[in-house]
């Protein structure tokens, strides 16, 4: 379902159209140049052009911090890395405290859904950073799984454990 909203600072007014998604409600902070909407990513500490994906990614961010309690200098957003020689970019990742993975998230747009493409991705990104868990989430699915390495298949999970150091 999608909602349009109204967001008063000061003397001016600005408008948005988003997605209700099925995560727990966040209170962004949203801006609009005139000819875009932006939202406040508190990882990048920059306004972002508020695209369907960015609006996903920005619930994904606010779930992990205060749901799951992932300290927020452990969390990484849109890095680039190398997969088969080609660079690539990463929605989210968890670090564990020794440096390693703990999770990897790819975000979708509430409208793109979640298919086997997805999850060869995800895959293929996981061969390089080898995460604990990963996560894949257009916003309304969630999916958690781990990687069996040996057998080449996920084991999914109901939910995420809670982060702990």
């Amino acid at each position: 379902m999608e909602v349009d909203g109204l967001m008063a600072r000061g003397a001016v007014t600005y408008f948005w159209r988003v997605q209700i998604l099925n995560f727990p409600p966040i209170v962004p902070r949203l801006k609009s140049t005139g000819t875009q909407d932006l939202i406040w990513d508190q990882t990048r500490k920059k306004y972002l052009v508020l695209t369907p994906e960015e609006w996903v990614r920005q619930h994904t961010v606010s779930f992990l911090l205060n749901e799951l309690n992932v300290p927020a200098g452990l969390l990484n957003v849109e890095k680039s890395l190398q997969v088969s020689g080609r660079t690539k970019r990463y929605d989210i990742v968890v670090y564990k405290p020794d440096g390693s993975l703990w999770l990897l998230v790819e975000c979708k747009a509430p409208q793109v859904a979640i298919t086997q493409h997805t999850f060869d991705q995800i895959a293929r990104y996981n061969m390089t950073l080898r995460s604990s868990y990963q996560m894949v989430t257009n916003g309304l699915q969630h999916y958690y799984c781990t990687m069996d390495y040996e057998a080449a298949q996920y084991n999914f999970l109901r939910e995420l454990p809670q982060f702990s150091l």
